[in-house]
């Protein structure tokens, strides 16, 4: 797409969104659940991408405290990305969350999140994730080495309350 277009963020359903994954998204499959998700869309009404927001996959994150961007898909409208990350990150913030994060793959350059003001947290090998004390997980998802990226919320009482995961306790 050619252009710089006008962009505006609109509440979405999880089915909106997830028909969107089924359409475009690169590598990965519709999800199960969402706490919410996000759409964008020109001033025409031509809707151009949707992020989801759920938990974190990650079973030793902080569950209530902690959004995820589960997924995030544009048709590649300029700004339409980092338009989404940062809708999340303040419908987050209004919700109460400490921070969100989201995962990318190793080869992607983060530059929609840097762009939002998210930063880089860590990176993260590769693997499988079923095994003996998780057996049944999906295997269509991407195993290679993923980035993890963040973004601090400010909504208690004024300041972040981010540990990073190299910081947190066992």
């Amino acid at each position: 797409m050619s252009g710089n277009k006008h962009l505006r963020v609109f509440p979405a359903t999880l089915k909106q969104a997830n028909e969107m994954v089924t359409m475009l998204h690169r590598h990965h499959k519709p999800v199960v659940g969402h706490r919410f998700s996000i759409g964008v869309e020109d001033l025409g009404g031509t809707i151009h991408g949707m992020a989801i927001v759920g938990r974190p996959v990650a079973r030793a994150v902080e569950q209530y405290r902690i959004a995820e961007v589960t997924r995030l898909v544009t048709d590649t409208t300029p700004n339409a990305c980092s338009c989404l990350y940062a809708a999340c990150a303040r419908a987050a913030d209004a919700m109460g969350f400490y921070y969100i994060q989201t995962s990318i793959l190793d080869n992607e350059t983060g530059v929609s999140l840097r762009a939002a003001g998210w930063h880089f947290d860590h990176a993260i090998n590769g693997r499988d994730w079923n095994c003996p004390s998780r057996l049944g997980r999906r295997t269509d998802q991407p195993m290679c080495d993923k980035q993890v990226w963040h973004k601090h919320l400010t909504s208690i009482s004024g300041e972040a309350k981010w540990i990073s995961p190299t910081q947190r306790k066992e």
